[in-house]
């Protein structure tokens, strides 16, 4: 495994390997939203204070009525990584995950086994949604198919672009049905460290245990409460995004490159070479991100603005 293929983001690593031939980088390797909720310079966050129990619940209510769900089934994590880990041990096995997909899915049930796509029966299965790496979106049908036999969890960190394929909604009491949400990948704050679980309320009791009395900081819960009720800054990004999806669609073809994936914060191309693609990006200081287990898969992130674009394109252009 090369440094590059365990995740992205690493681009104090990348200027160290491959200079600085042009600056700044451009980082197309997370699939995190370039352009951030501009709010936060706004907040006032008292940095004295430990965060407040009444303000942590205040969050997780607008967290839940963005997604749809039941307050009692929300918990604020510190990132969905964490929440992962902090169920692993609690799903009954076997344990299924689609694969590929997140590292974190296996990791955290090495006694799994990997499947392709839904896979309906005892157990628990495991299942991104939209997937990650290809942007593949499994229907909500197929989805429940898997309730009648055994537990879903469902990773919906790139739900946010777009809320219909989520089941968010669909957590009660009485369902087996576990659902992951990421805040900073849409909102493009990832290092807030914000995620929330949603599951039935024992889990959630459960896992609140695990985590103490102050699972998230202040900061978190000032940004999270504040970006998730600012509905015209989301719904002008999800438009927003879309297209700026579109245009890198258009680059990627013009190139001679299908583009894969309907979640627009990233799009999956096959090349016959990928690692030999991701080595004269980056030496145009642009940083993308490889695969160890397919050497025909390179993941590119969203541009920021029509400069990054425009260098895109310059990159793959002249070889």
């Amino acid at each position: 495994m090369t440094p590059w293929t365990h995740h992205g983001g690493q681009v104090a690593k990348a200027r160290t390997t491959f200079g600085d031939g042009v600056t700044p980088w451009i980082d197309l390797s997370t699939g995190i939203n370039p352009r951030q909720w501009p709010g936060v310079a706004r907040l006032a966050i008292d940095w004295s204070r430990l965060p407040d129990a009444s303000a942590l619940t205040c969050l997780e209510t607008t967290a839940a009525r963005y997604f749809g769900a039941d307050p009692a089934c929300v918990l604020a994590v510190p990132g969905t990584e964490i929440g992962l880990r902090l169920l692993g041990g609690h799903l009954p096995r076997p344990v299924r995950y689609g694969w590929p997909s997140y590292g974190t899915h296996a990791e955290i049930a090495p006694d799994g086994v990997a499947v392709d796509g839904p896979d309906p029966g005892a157990g628990t299965l495991i299942l991104a949604n939209p997937n990650n790496p290809d942007g593949r979106i499994t229907p909500a049908a197929a989805l429940r198919a898997q309730l009648a036999a055994g537990w879903l969890v469902i990773d919906e960190a790139f739900a946010d672009t777009d809320p219909r394929h989520s089941l968010a909604g669909a957590v009660r009491e009485a369902t087996p049905l576990i659902v992951l949400r990421s805040f900073g990948k849409f909102f493009g704050l990832a290092g807030v460290r914000l995620g929330f679980v949603i599951a039935p309320p024992e889990l959630i009791a459960t896992l609140r245990r695990h985590l103490g009395s102050w699972p998230v900081s202040a900061a978190a819960i000032a940004i999270g409460t504040a970006a998730y009720a600012d509905s015209a800054w989301i719904e002008a990004e999800r438009i927003r995004l879309a297209a700026d999806a579109a245009a890198l669609d258009q680059l990627l073809r013009a190139h001679g490159h299908i583009p894969i994936g309907a979640c627009p914060l990233f799009r999956l191309i096959e090349t016959a070479d990928a690692q030999a693609l991701f080595e004269r990006l980056a030496r145009r200081s642009i940083l993308t991100r490889p695969f160890d287990y397919d050497p025909r898969w390179l993941r590119i992130g969203l541009p920021a603005d029509a400069e990054a674009l425009d260098r895109l394109d310059s990159a793959l252009a002249n070889g």
